[in-house]
């Protein structure tokens, strides 16, 4: 199978499990919930600023809420370089 067909079989086999997907957001929670776009008290913020579970509870909200903020900083800095990039290109 080439490349292109293994891509038109799975773009066929995704919009098959969408279309019998009654709750979108339901199917897709987990993803948002174990992932960066969480809250900052989810367990994907809390588990890494400390894995251990050594710091106070409202150290690891804070320290988790200042690493959430950072991650999303770096996203802006980077999509301001790739701005400026896409001036000065040709």
């Amino acid at each position: 199978m080439t490349p292109e067909e293994r891509s038109l079989r799975a773009r066929i086999a995704v919009h098959i499990m969408w279309s019998r997907t009654p709750d979108r957001a339901a199917r897709t929670r987990p993803a948002r919930d174990n992932g960066p776009a969480a809250p900052s008290d989810s367990p994907y913020w809390l588990n890494k600023v400390d894995p251990d579970g050594r710091m106070s509870e409202t150290d690891r909200l804070l320290a988790a809420e200042s690493a959430r903020k950072t991650y999303y900083l770096r996203l802006v800095k980077k999509g301001v370089a790739a701005r400026r990039k896409g001036e000065r290109s040709p």
